[in-house]
């Protein structure tokens, strides 16, 4: 499939040069990544993103003049191109992944991340969806399944809009599930998964999965149980919170 279609067009951000050039040496391996520039600032990241029109942007967080989590914010919110930020960060405090997620971000990767998994995520991310490291995901859903609900009715009837099989993938979303494990377990085919997902995200007017796990838990759609099983998250016992139909 290499060479039908133009290269995706890749910005890395980072004050490290040397991290800028082994970033690069990964992306430029993969036929279909060109990496379009390089900033070593926030700041210099906003302007170069305005002239080279990049699609997907490789952020790190803790820079100078501007810091990523900031950059970010300010990219997306003139956003008129589509730009998609992964923040890539050798830290994943908990504070970095919400902030980053709520600024904007599409992805929250460790700097230790296999390079593969890297270019893969590139890929998801420009297609229009989003990702997170696997660790990351647990730390996140953990955190807002320890944090009481918030009150917010318009949200509640926005989910009351869903169908039941609707809310079925919003549960299995919010455990981290991907879409064919989803389908795996509801018994569907993954085109049909990702039916459901789109038109969820649709009805609750949200950008991608990983606003849908953050909604889930914030407005206690979802709660932690206690299954310790899961590959991935620790899932809710009944599939409900108190309160929700």
């Amino acid at each position: 499939m290499e060479g039908s279609s133009p290269p995706i067009r890749v910005l890395i951000v980072d004050d490290q040069r040397l991290v800028r050039t082994g970033l690069r040496v990964i992306v430029e391996q993969a036929g279909d990544l060109e990496v379009v520039g390089e900033a070593a600032d926030g700041a210099e990241a906003i302007a170069l993103a305005a002239r080279r029109s990049p699609q997907v942007v490789l952020m790190d967080i803790r820079m100078p003049v501007l810091d990523g989590l900031a950059a970010t914010r300010r990219l997306l919110e003139a956003n008129e191109s589509g730009v998609a930020v992964i923040v890539l960060t050798t830290f994943d405090a908990d504070e970095n992944v919400f902030e980053a997620l709520r600024a904007g971000a599409s992805g929250f990767l460790l700097k230790d991340t296999p390079e593969q998994q890297l270019i893969e995520s590139i890929r998801i991310v420009a297609a229009g969806e989003a990702i997170i490291a696997p660790a990351v995901t647990k730390r996140l859903i953990e955190r807002f399944a320890q944090t009481a609900p918030v009150d917010a009715r318009e949200d509640r009837a926005a989910v009351a809009e869903l169908s039941a099989r609707e809310r079925e993938v919003l549960r299995e979303v919010a455990r981290g599930r991907s879409n064919a494990e989803i389908a795996e377990a509801l018994v569907l085919s993954s085109h049909t998964v990702k039916t459901h997902v789109a038109r969820t995200l649709m009805k609750l007017r949200l950008r991608d999965r990983v606003q849908l796990v953050v909604f889930a838990y914030e407005t206690g759609f979802v709660v932690r149980g206690d299954d310790p099983q899961s590959a991935n998250v620790a899932p809710e016992s009944d599939g409900n919170a108190p309160g929700w139909p």
